[in-house]
């Protein structure tokens, strides 16, 4: 029986019926209804095409062959779960384990990123037997009730802090409490964890584990200063609890020139725990958590096994196995490290030619623009980083998103074949709608340069950008 097909109207209508409210759509005034992608494509019910700079789920492009052809190759033949025994399972917990640290040697394959991180303050507290954790102010961990109480970002909305729950500050050197022009800002913030860990004794508690994402993400986009986790792994083991590094967003290569953002801080550095999701599956629910031989020796010991129905299928396993080979056969990894460059070196530049640009960082491709009222006083433009996003979608097809406590933070996030006339693109179109004249009323700016061009064309202005095969309205 041929799937009915809706309306946009209907669509939208039968979804606000019977879809939760609380589950939000992108763009909620003026929803766009996507029905197939490609790449980095997203096309609509009209078939207008729009480029895609948010999902990051989709790591190696909506759609891919094939991971498609891996899929439906698999589950045409087996879909058991993981208490059979099988290839699938091992080969692929095998190709992981040559991605890590040699000390991160035992998988556990769940659904999630949400499921993945649950399962990590599990075996925290199994092994070290203590109850409390450490985390990042703004952080997002999941939202499972024990994962909500380890996020700032959203428990801060609900019942508030637990007694268990500790908050670290957030090192962000652009608008932290240390700051670029601090001599050593990963020291002065791990010595922040520190002092939280002594006053955590103070009260007669003990930690269990110190959580953080590689790339805090909801945090807005925030490249950690160096040194900052070795040493608070230092800080946190000498308490006797463990480190667990959240890749959910930022592993599998983003980054270009590491396949796991926690390699930023050193080749040395190794964490106890590490979460992944998202990017697992390219769109399939596939999750897991890698720890070492002792961390699962504990886990094991208490007697509970551990099963999850849908965790590690060899359908799921064989969809793993081939965005591993894609990543590897097209140099996505090399591929973020070439356009990730050439993106942040072009809104770098854009920086300069427009004062509400406060900062520009990020790293392969995982990036933020803040966009700020104030240079000097950094006071978030929240209104005017919806307007640009608002604006992107409407006129040019392009689709960003807003992160940060304050929602002013434009990121980019997007599949790992995104192309260097796409970052092109983006650029030109930012620089059209960041001109006086189309930003909201209430935006103004003493110093803002008054030689902006028009449009796109950035080449006078010593971007060196021309693209007259590309155009941005």
């Amino acid at each position: 029986m041929a799937q009915e097909k809706l309306r946009k109207e209907e669509t939208l209508a039968m979804r606000n019926r019977l879809i939760g409210q609380s589950c939000r759509l992108f763009y909620s005034e003026d929803p766009v209804k996507i029905v197939r992608a490609r790449g980095q494509y997203l096309f609509d019910e009209n078939g207008k095409r729009y480029l895609d700079c948010i999902s990051n789920v989709q790591h190696v492009g909506h759609c891919h062959p094939a991971i498609t052809k891996a899929a439906a190759a698999q589950m045409d033949v087996l879909n058991t779960n993981s208490r059979f025994l099988h290839d699938n399972i091992v080969l692929y917990a095998d190709r992981l384990a040559a991605t890590l640290p040699q000390k991160l040697c035992v998988f556990y394959f769940v659904n999630s990123g949400s499921e993945a991180n649950d399962l990590a303050l599990r075996l925290a507290r199994q092994y070290t037997q203590h109850e409390d954790v450490v985390v990042l102010d703004h952080a997002y961990h999941g939202h499972l009730m024990s994962l909500i109480d380890i996020s700032p970002y959203k428990f801060r909305k609900l019942a508030g802090q637990k007694e268990w729950v500790h908050v670290a500050p957030l090192p962000d050197t652009y608008r932290g409490i240390y700051r670029e022009d601090h001599p050593d800002p990963g020291q002065a913030y791990a010595d922040t964890v520190k002092d939280l860990i002594e006053d955590v004794h103070k009260k007669g508690r003990k930690i269990s584990a110190f959580f953080a994402e590689s790339l805090p993400s909801v945090g807005g986009q925030i490249i950690l200063p160096q040194e900052y986790f070795p040493k608070v792994a230092e800080y946190v083991r000498s308490a006797g609890g463990v480190f667990v590094a959240d890749e959910v967003q930022t592993g599998f290569g983003r980054v270009g020139h590491h396949f796991w953002a926690f390699q930023l801080q050193g080749d040395d550095f190794c964490p106890d725990i590490v979460t992944m999701g998202k990017p697992m599956g390219n769109g399939h629910p596939l999750a897991c958590v890698a720890t070492t031989a002792e961390i699962a020796g504990a886990f094991t010991a208490n007697g509970v096994e551990y099963f999850n129905t849908f965790g590690g299928t060899p359908v799921s396993c064989a969809i793993g196995l081939a965005v591993l080979d894609v990543i590897v056969e097209e140099d996505l990894r090399g591929n973020a490290v070439r356009v990730g460059a050439h993106l942040k070196d072009l809104l770098t530049k854009l920086k300069a030619r427009h004062e509400i640009i406060g900062d520009v960082r990020g790293v392969g491709l995982f990036l933020g623009i803040e966009l700020v009222t104030d240079r000097e006083k950094k006071t978030p433009a929240t209104e005017a980083a919806a307007h640009v996003v608002k604006r992107l979608k409407e006129e040019d097809q392009i689709c960003v998103s807003t992160d940060g406590p304050w929602e002013n933070v434009l990121k980019f996030k997007p599949p790992m074949c995104f192309g260097m006339e796409n970052a092109e693109l983006v650029v030109q179109c930012i620089d059209r709608i960041l001109t006086v004249k189309h930003l909201p009323d209430n935006y103004n700016s003493r110093t803002h340069s008054q030689k902006m061009l028009k449009y796109c064309s950035l080449t006078s202005s010593g971007v060196g950008i021309t693209l007259s095969k590309l155009s941005c309205k």
